[in-house]
């Protein structure tokens, strides 16, 4: 079989929704776009965004030799929902386990039927785990275009998905990039209570972004957020809650990905309340222990207003 062929068939019967492969060589103009977006300051305290800039922006410098980018989707999205509506909310991406251990499984299992079907492949696959432009190279490969949100959209599946790349030394028949078809929409741009998206689209503040603010910042949340949160303590789904092009969103069939037992019911008073050890058991194994209890419960504390009366 084509070796193109094999890679995208063997990636479909792992389950990834969608595969795309670009050229491995050095991303100039994207590099360009980096460069600005670290001298606006929009990464925040993101400093590990900084480093590595050439290995960033050239795949070849990270995996010597390397020839091809293989994009892949894999899909979280849900229509499960946290069922108290005033309760601190959690992105669908963070319900189940934690996405790098399940997708590097199948990513491992992937280069792993490459090497037995056509001998000695170098290469290295990453989640989310090295310096990798994802969404540039997802855009390169055609597997979707970049939104005025700034992420990946695929045409017939939205954007709730996580991105994988595997980077090997081998040639394969490349794809390319798709249109963009946002469009005049500016949803997401007016749905953002932070306003973290540039008002013309395809830029993001990444400061302001709820997402980074109850994830990557470890320090204490601005008061100029407060109110501005829609309620979300860990991640938000906000943009893509509103973006036209997740009507085609599908439930996802990854058991791994199924809420654990309880998360989804429990009350606003009982996340007020969480203690360490509820918070070890609800997020074990999960992408949320990220922020560690204490990050958790600063988000808590920063929605909930301690003068409201919740019994009312």
């Amino acid at each position: 079989m084509n070796p193109t062929s094999f890679i995208k068939e063997s990636a479909y019967a792992l389950g990834f929704t969608s595969i795309g492969i670009a050229r491995a060589e050095a991303m100039t103009q994207e590099a360009i776009h980096l460069r600005e977006w670290l001298n606006l300051g929009y990464h925040g305290t993101m400093a590990y965004m900084e480093n590595h800039f050439d290995k960033r922006t050239d795949p070849t410098l990270l995996v010597p030799g390397a020839k091809s980018v293989i994009v892949l989707l894999y899909n979280y999205y849900t229509e499960q929902e946290q069922s108290d509506s005033t309760a601190p909310k959690i992105s669908k991406y963070a319900y189940g386990r934690d996405y790098h251990k399940v997708i590097k499984k199948k990513l491992k299992s992937l280069f792993h039927s490459i090497q037995e079907e056509y001998g000695d492949v170098s290469g290295r696959y990453f989640v989310d785990s090295a310096p990798v432009l994802e969404r540039d190279w997802a855009a390169r490969a055609g597997v979707g275009w970049v939104g005025k949100n700034t992420l990946i959209i695929h045409p017939r599946h939205g954007s709730y998905f996580f991105l994988a790349t595997l980077i090997i030394d081998m040639e394969l028949d490349y794809d390319s990039p798709i249109k963009d078809y946002c469009g005049t929409c500016t949803a997401c741009i007016d749905a953002c209570p932070t306003d973290a998206i540039d008002s013309e689209g395809y830029l993001m503040d990444g400061s302001k972004c709820i997402s980074y603010l109850t994830i990557e910042l470890k320090d204490e949340i601005p008061e100029t957020f407060k109110g501005k949160m829609e309620n979300w303590m860990y991640g938000c789904d906000i943009c893509q809650e509103v973006c036209p092009w997740n009507r085609f969103s599908t439930e996802h069939d990854e058991p791994d990905f199924i809420p654990g037992v309880n998360l989804l019911d429990m009350k606003l008073e009982e996340w007020q309340n969480l203690s360490e050890e509820q918070f070890d058991q609800l997020f074990m194994g999960s992408a949320v222990k990220r922020t560690k209890f204490s990050g958790l419960k600063r988000n808590i504390d920063f929605l909930c207003d301690p003068d409201k009366d919740y019994e009312s």
